[in-house]
């Protein structure tokens, strides 16, 4: 690109494009481009004139030396927008901003410059603006629809036809200016949501050669080596080229341990190095991974509109043939065409399609904000008029890392030949209990290096293998003694019927006879009674437990958290039966769960709900996903879906209230057409800016937990006073 210094001096420099002018998707991209270097201080971009003001600190720099580290960069700088997709967030924002900033200012302009003009030409533009307006009605009347549309261009028309442009030209300005207020606060907010929920890595260290630099994110290419050192966030997808890495996969895939990481492993975006370095070689840039996965998630929940959205929706479209009836009536009774026009201005639609959307991306980021992902606004209002709700029970109402407690060894075999067999075996299983297993293996220093053939996971039994060329299986009691027909060596029957009921059981057995029972200890959450008993004050009248443990240990804990009603000793298909059992009762369920043995119920449920340590493919196919092991967000989830639901109904009385008295108002003669516009256009955006304030305050949680309890849930989830 050809370019021009035009003037430079102390701590400024300014910059002339080869160009007439730019748009305002390359005046941000160019501003984000000049910013990314760090001898830059600020970067102001003229549009008109197609250049650009560098503002940089003289005491560090000179202006030759900025000159000098600018010359290849501006040379080789070019308008490529198929790069604009990778810019930052941020200026995802700003330039929103500026679009719709714009927008408003042009059409403000344009309108009162109009003014200006001889009659002739105001009149034939403001003819010119209203064929948008009539060509969306007559679409809508081929489609045989009677909505906003139609509504709009009669009113336009009818002022037409009496010859007052002037009302004409305002009624289309308060409607351009409306929807231009309507898309931009509501492409705001939904940029807003996808920015706080996607990974903020501005600058890598790119390996080129023996030298690193530093630069933006959004300049790396496929193949690029980036620089991964302790604590880093990995910020793409790509292979390990060299080094090793211990690396926290928790994020994606549940795993409360660090995996380790060698060359050829492959990297996860967003994934965090425990320890170790290395170098990444990128296999997805910027607009290929995770932001652009968040966004399209956003804009789908969109179209999981809640049904009470819906609802309001239809009500909305249905009011128009009676607008148009009333417009009618109106006019054949008085003769007056403005006070018939008082039905034409005023519609339902437009307030209720933005705060409604709003009211619900609003509770979504608000949900976010304290580690809550949900997919869309139906799942909120099924948890706010769910009456089941239903806990797995490992790694969901006790903690994330149970303790092995106990091991008794049958048929000859000593504990520490047990434990190795077991964790070699269960290390490969993302489940709390699992993990247990190999944490005691590691914490007595046993080795349990693979010795196993390929590990066959059977979901919700247990695993089979092979070792030594025996079969060897580990799991559960209907896995080991039902399906696999293990038979307890005949001198220990007694052993076995003594052993302790109330812990959980892990049974494993080679070559069909039981070699040893481990039992895992896993402690209630400390919250886990307090959030049981907020959450049947908030309107749960059943809470239920369901988990694979035998009936005594799941009994001692639903009595401890004072449960409604357990299942114990279930398969995945028993959970889903049991939920498709409440569906026949005629109540709506909400399933949380952590493993893959949950997915059958998390599917069923009308809400499944998958928590921080779960398996990667419950929170796959979960509707929401908690980020944090706290059981008190459901505590938030519920208080933030009430109060979404509360919102909208206030919404919906508050708009149909408003414009009715509108359209009274100009039936009595009191506003006039365009002020009924306007005060409509007014009441939509106000009503929009309304739906995005906060839903949950401190307020909610007073009466609802006791003081030492609510102050810790302050703490926790950091909410405002």
């Amino acid at each position: 690109m050809k370019y021009t210094i035009s003037h430079k001096s102390k701590g400024r420099i300014r910059i002339r494009f080869d160009r007439k002018v730019m748009t305002i998707e390359e005046a941000c991209y160019m501003e984000n481009y000049f910013l990314s270097f760090e001898y830059v201080e600020n970067a102001d971009v003229n549009r008109r004139s197609c250049g650009i003001t560098i503002f940089y600190n003289p005491k560090e720099y000179e202006s030759d030396f900025i000159l000098s580290k600018f010359k290849n960069s501006l040379g080789e700088y070019y308008f490529d927008m198929s790069m604009a997709d990778s810019i930052s967030e941020d200026f995802k924002s700003k330039l929103i901003e500026a679009t719709y900033s714009e927008k408003l200012t042009l059409m403000t302009f344009n309108y009162f410059a109009k003014k200006l003009l001889p009659m002739p030409v105001r009149i034939a533009l403001t003819i010119m603006g209203s064929i948008k307006f009539f060509k969306k009605g007559l679409v809508s009347l081929k489609n045989m629809k009677l909505d906003v549309s139609v509504l709009d261009a009669l009113a336009i028309g009818i002022s037409m036809a009496r010859g007052n442009f002037a009302t004409a030209g305002s009624v289309m300005y308060m409607l351009n200016t409306g929807e231009v207020m309507e898309e931009w606060t509501h492409r705001k907010y939904v940029n807003d949501l996808a920015q706080v929920m996607s990974l903020n890595v501005d600058n890598v260290w790119r390996k080129n050669g023996d030298v690193e630099e530093n630069i933006p994110i959004t300049s790396v290419k496929e193949g690029d080596l980036i620089v991964l050192r302790c604590s880093d966030i990995i910020p793409l997808d790509g292979v390990l080229e060299s080094g090793l890495l211990s690396v926290n996969q928790s994020s994606l895939t549940g795993e409360s341990l660090p995996v380790h990481k060698s060359e050829g492993a492959f990297l996860y975006g967003g994934t965090v190095v425990e320890e170790g370095e290395g170098l990444l070689k990128v296999t997805s840039v910027v607009g290929q991974g995770k932001y652009d996965r968040i966004v399209k998630m956003i804009e789908d929940s969109e179209k999981l509109k809640s049904e009470t959205e819906d609802r309001a929706f239809h009500l909305a479209d249905k009011l128009v043939p009676y607008s148009l009836l009333g417009s009618a009536l109106t006019y054949l009774i008085t003769r007056n065409a403005y006070k018939a026009m008082a039905f034409l201005m005023v519609d339902f639609s437009c307030a209720l399609k933005l705060a409604m959307p709003l009211t619900v991306l609003s509770a979504m980021k608000e949900a976010n904000k304290y580690g809550i992902s949900v997919k869309g606004g139906k799942f909120l209002e099924n948890v706010s008029q769910s009456e089941t709700i239903v806990f797995d029970k490992t790694g969901t109402l006790t903690k994330a890392t149970p303790k092995l407690v106990d091991i008794i060894p049958f048929d000859g075999m000593d504990e520490v030949e047990l434990l190795r067999y077991a964790a070699c075996l269960e290390e490969h299983y993302p489940h709390s209990v699992a993990n247990a297993v190999v944490t005691a293996a590691v914490e007595r220093e046993i080795p349990h290096d693979e010795m196993h053939s390929k590990v066959e996971y059977v979901v919700a039994h247990g695993i089979s293998s092979e070792i030594d060329g025996k079969k060897a299986i580990i799991g559960s009691y209907h896995f080991v003694f039902e399906d696999e027909k293990t038979e307890i060596p005949k001198n220990e029957m007694d052993k076995f019927d003594e052993m302790p009921d109330e812990f959980t059981r892990l049974y494993f057995a080679m070559d069909g006879v039981l070699k040893g029972v481990l039992f895992i200890f896993d402690p209630l959450k400390e919250e886990a009674k307090e959030v049981i008993e907020a959450l049947h004050k908030l309107g749960f009248s059943r809470i239920c437990m369901m988990t694979g443990d035998n009936e005594k240990a799941a009994r001692t804990i639903a009595n401890e958290l004072r449960l409604d009603t357990f299942k114990a000793e279930l398969l995945p298909e028993d959970k889903a039966g049991y939920i498709r059992e409440e569906h026949d009762a005629g109540r709506k369920v909400v399933m949380i769960g952590d493993g893959i043995n949950d997915t059958p119920a998390l599917s069923e449920a009308d809400v499944g709900i998958a928590v921080h340590d779960g398996a990667a493919i419950a929170k796959e196919i979960s509707d929401i996903t908690i980020a944090t092991s706290d059981l008190r967000a459901l505590i938030l989830l519920r208080i933030i879906s009430d109060n979404m639901m509360d919102k909208i109904n206030s919404n919906y009385r508050f708009i149909i209230g408003f414009n009715s008295a509108l359209i009274v108002s100009g039936l009595l003669g009191i506003l006039s057409p365009t002020a009924s516009a306007l005060l409509h256009n007014i009441s939509t955006v106000v009503g929009g800016i309304m739906s995005t304030r906060p839903l949950l305050t401190s307020d909610d949680l007073t009466d609802l937990l006791e003081e030492e309890f609510r102050k810790s849930t302050h703490e926790k989830f950091n909410i405002e006073e």
